[in-house]
């Protein structure tokens, strides 16, 4: 008598060699992101989508949870290729696509894609600025604001010499009227890492608050950041 045979169940995914039992097809992270949207996924899932594959031995959640377990979210964003693509089971390719996600997700979070930061002191605008703050050269630096002080843009208007940025008014009031900012915070940098305010910056400040008067549009500070320091003219009393 033939030996009746199991059916396969095709509605299953199933791992590889040593890495467990079967995931159903429905569980798998990239048909629940479809199912129920990214919100109902685990760390390790909206990890899992990102590699997309694991290695021989190893199916991509596992893959995900060992990276998780080893390196934290919030440090593994901060780590860039050659850091990445030392982990096991990453290699250059899915390291790349790493570093690229969470640099576009760094960029929509500060064009104010995602959840907005609110600026409510000087110092909350800091981890903002931190890409212009080593440059060699003067980045003046806009960040707009909606009415309930969340950033909802950032832009460098200007990009000068070593010493001075030009800056004209229409340059950093054009941004704010097409992104219907209320309020606008000014930054630039001094490569000297001197971060006291030059007769030119006093000016200049002025002249962008007396234009933002004008347009219905607050200026509410300009900072003035080093590499290791920074100035709020707004707490020295010069706005």
């Amino acid at each position: 008598m033939p030996t009746q045979t199991q059916p396969i169940d095709y509605n299953f995914a199933a791992r590889t060699v040593g890495e467990g039992p079967p995931i159903h097809r429905d569980e798998l992270p990239r048909e629940r992101l479809a199912r129920l949207g990214p919100q109902a996924l685990k760390d390790q899932e909206l990890l899992a989508v990102a590699l997309g594959t694991g290695y021989r031995g190893r199916h991509v959640v596992d893959l995900a949870e060992s990276i998780l377990a080893d390196y934290p979210k919030e440090s593994l964003v901060d780590m860039d290729l050659g850091e990445l693509s030392r982990i096991k089971g990453l290699g250059k390719a899915k390291a790349g696509v790493l570093v690229a996600a969470f640099e576009l997700a760094r960029r929509g979070l500060h064009k104010g894609l995602g959840v907005r930061p609110v600026i409510s002191a000087p110092g909350d605008a800091l981890s903002m600025l931190s890409d212009i703050k080593d440059q060699q050269r003067e980045h003046f630096l806009c960040l707009y604001l909606n009415a309930r002080n969340q950033v909802i843009h950032k832009e460098v208007v200007s990009i000068g010499s070593l010493s001075s940025a030009i800056v004209h008014p229409r340059e950093v009031f054009r941004t704010a009227v097409a992104q219907a900012a209320a309020s606008v915070i000014l930054a630039h940098n001094h490569p000297s890492g001197d971060v006291s305010p030059s007769q030119d910056d006093i000016n200049l400040t002025r002249r962008l608050v007396q234009a933002g008067e004008i347009m219905g549009i607050d200026v509410l500070d300009h900072l003035i950041i080093g590499s290791d320091d920074f100035i709020s003219l707004k707490e020295r009393g010069l706005i």
